[in-house]
């Protein structure tokens, strides 16, 4: 088995402003895993600094190398690659071990797909056309909102604090329900039901999303009873177990499943199943991904979710070079070999588990 990891740093054309971070850059980590000459690739966009519970693309870094080393060694004693769904239970399921199970079964399952000469809508039968949904901010007076038609859902970041004029003028132009994204910065219920009253006033409101911090259930169930609108959690969705937690607190209507955050496609698609079993709306969002893993998370999304999604591609700054190229099994796509050959290369072994 070889491996190559790459580190790709991008600008985004328009940076996002969220109430703990200025979301103006990025560092991708991709994967290319080979194995008796089949090929497959993953992905994962981790936040520099740990924030909020999800970790820095560092540990990101050091976890994989620890998560493609148990592989090697799963390899040496079955004398061949594990199926992609047995990736996830590599990790310790810790937020790092997670994005780095979601990068590596990305790469598995891509390299399965193409060994097969199969697509993935063969292995996950296409139910929706899901829609999009845009990501934009209230906290940076200087930015102008470039909203594609096409979006469903605008993904608004909010903090704490009065909405002047512009704020509500700009949403106001808005043609979509808007989703109200705290980012875990609200500290009292009246922070969030100002928000609300003015903005009732200008847009409609799809939901507002995860005001107080991971794990904080009683909060967000208090709030839950005062709000005339959804609350849906986010950063607070990492497990089946967060699922179970969330509809015994009452503690929200909806959730944001995010693939790195979760452990991989695997558990993303289970806890879409189980969401729906339990009766909450869930979503896919996303943390700044290359054309590769969104087209990757549409695909996944079309499967399994109706509401609108972070699918998207992500506008760089000054015209980078193309990011994916076309092929005709698994995916549909992978990341270019202009883009790799411009990328970092990162020291990887295969010897240990540390």
């Amino acid at each position: 088995m070889n491996v190559t990891l790459y580190r790709q740093d991008v600008v985004l054309e328009r940076p996002v402003r969220a109430s703990a971070q200025n979301h103006d850059r990025r560092s991708r980590l991709f994967l290319r895993l080979e194995h008796e000459d089949s090929i497959g690739y993953g992905e994962v966009a981790p936040q520099l600094e740990e924030l909020n519970g999800d970790p820095s693309f560092d540990d990101v870094v050091v976890a994989t190398r620890g998560t493609l080393a148990r592989l090697s060694g799963v390899v040496a004693r079955e004398g061949s690659l594990p199926s992609w769904s047995r990736v996830g239970r590599l990790g310790a399921a810790t937020p790092d071990t997670n994005a780095a199970a979601a990068l590596v079964e990305m790469a598995v399952l891509d390299r399965e797909l193409r060994l097969a000469s199969r697509t993935v809508e063969e292995l996950w039968t296409p139910r929706f056309d899901t829609p999009r949904q845009a990501t934009v901010s209230l906290l940076d007076d200087d930015a102008e909102w470039r909203v594609d038609d096409a979006v469903a859902r605008v993904r608004v970041k909010i903090a704490p604090g009065p909405l002047g004029d512009r704020a509500l003028d700009q949403l106001a132009q808005l043609s979509v329900p808007v989703l109200i994204d705290y980012n875990c910065s609200a500290a009292t219920d009246d922070d969030v039901l100002r928000h609300v009253e003015q903005i009732h006033d200008v847009a409609t409101i799809s939901a507002v999303e995860q005001p107080y911090a991971v794990g904080n259930l009683a909060d967000h169930a208090r709030l839950v009873q005062r709000l005339d609108v959804p609350l849906s959690l986010d950063e607070g969705v990492r497990s089946l177990r967060d699922l179970k937690q969330i509809v015994s607190y009452h503690a929200a209507t909806m959730i944001c499943v995010k693939p790195a955050r979760v452990g991989g496609l695997a558990n993303a698609r289970t806890m879409f199943a189980r969401a729906n079993e339990l009766g909450l709306d869930a979503y896919l969002g996303g943390f700044f991904e290359s054309p590769f893993a969104r087209h990757v998370h549409q695909l996944l999304a079309n499967s399994c979710v109706r509401e609108p999604s972070d699918l998207g591609d992500v506008a760089l700054d000054k015209g980078a070079v193309a990011e994916v190229a076309n092929v005709s099994v698994s995916f549909g796509v992978e990341p270019s070999t202009a883009m790799l050959e411009r990328a970092q290369r990162l020291a990887v072994s295969l010897e240990s588990g540390s």
